[in-house]
């Protein structure tokens, strides 16, 4: 897939996201707010009933980075998925700038450290917040 794939992806397109991530939390309540809400389905891979497998996929993998689909069909992981999400609800020009080269790779790898601490840092937040 090419670097610029994401800025091409079709709405409507299935987000998968976990129930249980205080920070996924978030995201989502901010994209049941959003003005293009109509262009993204969310889909909650905690919930019961919810089979990765079925996808081609299994819950582990799923578990460790973000997967968007889109109309077409295709997947979108980790940092292209929030690339793609983020292209369909019209931030192209945010997303063109996390394509180009330098920044793009420093993204990528923010993303994977980011994701492997999602949860404690969900947490932290949290905690944070209560204490403010």
């Amino acid at each position: 897939m090419s670097r610029s794939a994401p800025m091409h992806a079709q709405a409507p397109v299935t987000l998968y996201h976990d129930g249980q991530c205080p920070l996924c939390q978030r995201e989502v309540a901010w994209l049941t707010r959003h003005p293009h809400r109509e262009r993204v389905t969310l889909v909650d891979i905690q919930a019961a009933g919810f089979d990765a497998e079925a996808l081609g996929t299994s819950f582990e993998t799923m578990m460790g980075r973000l997967h968007l689909r889109d109309a077409q069909g295709r997947w979108f992981i980790g940092m292209d998925a929030s690339r793609a999400l983020y292209a369909v609800l019209g931030y192209r020009r945010l997303v063109w700038l996390s394509c180009l080269t330098g920044l793009a790779g420093m993204l990528d790898g923010g993303y994977g450290w980011f994701a492997r601490r999602r949860v404690r840092f969900g947490h932290w937040l949290q905690q944070w917040q209560h204490k403010r």
